[in-house]
């Protein structure tokens, strides 16, 4: 005699609403790197933050309507490795860093290299999310998240693209961030993520303050796009080093 089970069994369909905006995402991302291949670099660091959006949407879109899943985890982090690793590492490539080789051939391929550094470095950020998300406060970021650092990136060459700068006279800064965007994403820095730290339903508030921030840049985003965006992102990048050295500073004045 067979027994019913009274659950009903989940399908072995995909949930589409919070999958469509994490395809959105990863179109902006191959949309960037397209347009930066073209010269169109305003356009490929709007498509940057476009796809940051989109990102922030999806995993919301998914808890709100509990269509959570591992394919929709492992999507996400398919599609973010190309929006925020790939994507702003070549939109700086095809800016600045191809640049490099008016040095010389050695130092044309530290451009290159510097640019697969920070693909890498993404890439290496995303698998260490993945396996501690379940493990880590969520509070705070492990490293600069890869969305900051895509951030920063892409607001550093629309701001200067903008101001009408060359992205050869300024490859050495261009190398610079680049390195330094990606080592940040891979470091045990902690940054706020300016979450609580509830589950379910309370996982998305976000503390009042947050609020205020976020406000004050929309603001400043109606008078200058670009710049407000690169001065967040610095302060942002900033805040995890600071907060650090403010620490170790505070546990050695204990110590003594």
């Amino acid at each position: 005699m067979s027994q019913t089970d009274p659950t009903p069994r989940r399908g072995r369909g995909i949930y589409l609403l919070p999958n469509l905006f994490t395809t959105g995402g990863l179109f902006a991302g191959f949309f960037a790197i397209i347009a930066a291949s073209q010269g169109r670099f305003s356009a490929a660091c709007i498509a940057i933050f476009v796809a940051a959006v989109l990102d922030g949407i999806d995993g919301r879109v998914a808890r709100l309507t509990n269509t959570q899943s591992e394919f929709g985890v492992q999507y996400d982090s398919l599609a973010d490795l190309i929006s925020f690793g790939l994507a702003p590492a070549l939109v700086m490539y095809h800016w600045s860093l191809m640049g490099m080789r008016l040095d010389g051939p050695t130092l044309g391929k530290v451009g290159w290299l510097a640019a697969f550094l920070y693909a890498a470095c993404a890439a290496l950020r995303l698998a260490r999310f993945n396996s501690q998300v379940a493990t880590v406060d969520k509070r705070y970021f492990v490293g600069l998240a890869s969305p900051a650092a895509a951030g920063l990136m892409a607001s550093f060459v629309w701001t200067c693209h903008e101001l009408g700068f060359a992205g050869d006279a300024l490859r050495y800064g261009a190398l610079a961030v680049t390195v330094i965007c990606g080592l940040l994403m891979v470091s045990r820095i902690r940054y706020t993520s300016f979450k609580g730290s509830g589950t379910g339903p309370k996982a998305d508030r976000v503390p009042f303050v947050a609020l205020v921030i976020a406000l004050v840049i929309l603001v400043a985003m109606w008078v200058d796009p670009p710049k407000t965006l690169l001065v967040a992102a610095v302060l942002y990048a900033l805040s995890g080093p600071t907060l650090w050295l403010m620490r170790r500073r505070g546990g050695a004045e204990t110590v003594s």
